[in-house]
C-alpha cells in the first residue's frame, strides 16, 4: 500500500486553530463501518447514539507542558521538546536546529521572571534531531510548570495561550507524560459524562503517554516501511479484569481516541482478551489489520497520508472514511486536534 493513497485536499481554513468557544459544543458525523452511511450529529447526541451493551475506554494520560526553551552560553534560544524521562534521570528531547546543538553544549532554562530554574548538557546525538540531555540537578514536573508552554501541534499556527493549559487537556487527565492530548477526549464535559453513566454504560481509564509516534508524518513511499516511536502504556489491575469481563459478556468496546485503541490493541492477545496491563508499544495499525478488542471509536479528524488515518481506515475500510471526510470537507467540519469528532460504529 502507498503513503500517497491517504492524502485528501484539505482547506487550510478547516483546520481549528482554537477550540469551540465551550467545551463540547461540538459538530459529530456519525458513521456506520459495515454500511458506509453517515450522519451529522452533535456531541451533546453522543450518549443517545451509543448501543447500552458497550464500555467506553479512554485514555487519562496528562499533557506535559514540555515545550521548553534553553538558552545557550553564546545567547541563542533553542526549544526542546522533552519526550521522555530515563532511569538515570536523563531526557531525550526533540532539539530545535539539532545538527548545530553539538555535544557537551550548555543551556539554561528561566522562568518568566527571568530567574535560572535549570541549566542542562546536551549528552548524546540520537538521531532524527533527539538528543540525550543530562541536568545539573534532576528536573521535576514543577520544572515543567516554570519553564513549559503547551506542546501545540505544529498545524496550530500560533503560541500556546493560558487557556490552552486546560482546553488541550481531558476533564479525566490524570497521569502527566504526554506530549500531545489524546483528542478525541478533550469533547467530554463532566455533564456528557454523566449523560453516558445514566445509561448504564460504563467508563473505563487506560494510560498512554502520547509521544512523536503518534504525529508524526510516514515518510516512507509504502505504508509497510513506516515504523512507529514507541510509547508506554498501563492497564491497571482493576480495569483490567473489568475489560475483560465486559468482552466476554460480549459487550462492545468503544474506544475514545486512536491512543486508547493501540492501547488495548496491543495488550490483547490472540483469543481477544487483555493479556498486558503494562508495556511499551509501536503497534502501526493500517488496512489488514485484525482488530482483536476494540469494535467502535471515537476520534477527531486525521491529518492526511497519516497513521491516525491509516488507523481508522482500518477500523472502518478505507473507501467509507473518504467518503465520510469528503462529506466533512464539503459541510465545514473542523479539522485535527480542536476540531470536530467522528463516531465510527458498527
Amino acid at each position: 500500500m502507498l503513503t500517497k493513497d491517504y492524502y485528501f485536499d484539505l482547506p487550510q481554513e478547516l483546520i481549528a486553530q482554537y477550540p469551540s468557544a465551550q467545551r463540547g459544543n461540538d459538530r459529530l458525523l456519525v458513521l456506520d463501518k459495515n454500511t458506509g452511511k453517515y450522519q451529522d450529529k452533535m456531541i451533546s447526541d453522543l450518549p443517545s447514539l451509543i448501543d447500552p451493551n458497550t464500555v467506553i475506554v479512554v485514555n487519562n494520560s496528562k499533557v506535559r507542558k514540555a515545550r521548553c526553551f534553553g538558552t545557550s552560553d553564546t545567547g541563542g534560544l533553542v526549544e526542546f521538546l522533552f519526550l521522555k524521562e530515563y532511569e538515570d534521570h536523563s531526557w531525550m528531547a526533540l532539539v530545535s536546529k539539532s545538527k548545530r546543538q553539538k555535544i557537551g553544549k550548555r543551556y539554561s532554562f528561566y522562568d518568566k521572571d527571568g530567574k535560572e530554574i535549570a541549566t542542562c548538557i546536551i549528552a548524546e546525538d540520537l538521531g532524527d534531531g533527539n538528543k540525550r540531555v543530562v541536568f545539573s540537578t534532576p528536573i521535576s514536573e514543577q520544572f515543567f510548570s516554570l519553564v513549559g508552554h503547551v506542546p501545540l501541534p505544529p498545524y496550530i499556527k500560533r503560541e500556546d495561550e493560558f487557556s490552552d493549559e486546560s482546553r488541550y487537556q481531558t476533564v479525566y487527565a490524570k497521569k502527566e507524560g504526554s506530549v500531545a492530548s489524546p483528542t478525541a477526549g478533550l469533547h467530554f464535559t463532566p455533564d456528557l459524562m454523566e449523560a453516558v453513566k445514566n445509561r448504564g454504560i460504563d467508563i473505563f481509564e487506560v494510560t498512554l503517554h502520547v509521544g512523536l509516534g503518534t504525529f508524526l508524518p510516514v515518510r516512507s513511499e509504502r505504508i509497510e516501511d513506516h515504523h512507529m516511536h514507541t510509547e508506554h502504556f498501563e492497564i491497571s489491575d482493576e480495569v483490567f479484569d473489568a475489560l475483560n469481563k465486559a468482552k466476554r459478556e460480549g459487550k462492545r468496546i468503544l474506544s475514545v481516541g486512536t491512543t486508547s485503541v493501540r492501547t488495548l490493541e496491543s495488550a490483547a492477545g490472540s483469543d481477544g482478551l487483555l493479556e498486558k496491563k503494562i508495556g511499551e508499544t509501536d503497534i502501526f495499525i493500517h488496512p489488514g489489520y485484525q482488530f482483536r478488542f476494540v469494535d467502535d471509536l471515537l476520534t477527531n479528524f486525521h491529518t492526511p497520508e497519516s497513521t491516525l488515518l491509516m488507523l481508522v481506515s482500518a477500523l472502518a475500510g478505507k473507501d467509507n472514511i473518504f467518503a465520510a471526510y469528503k462529506h466533512a470537507v464539503e459541510e465545514r467540519y473542523r479539522f485535527f486536534s480542536y476540531g470536530d469528532a467522528m463516531l465510527i460504529k458498527g
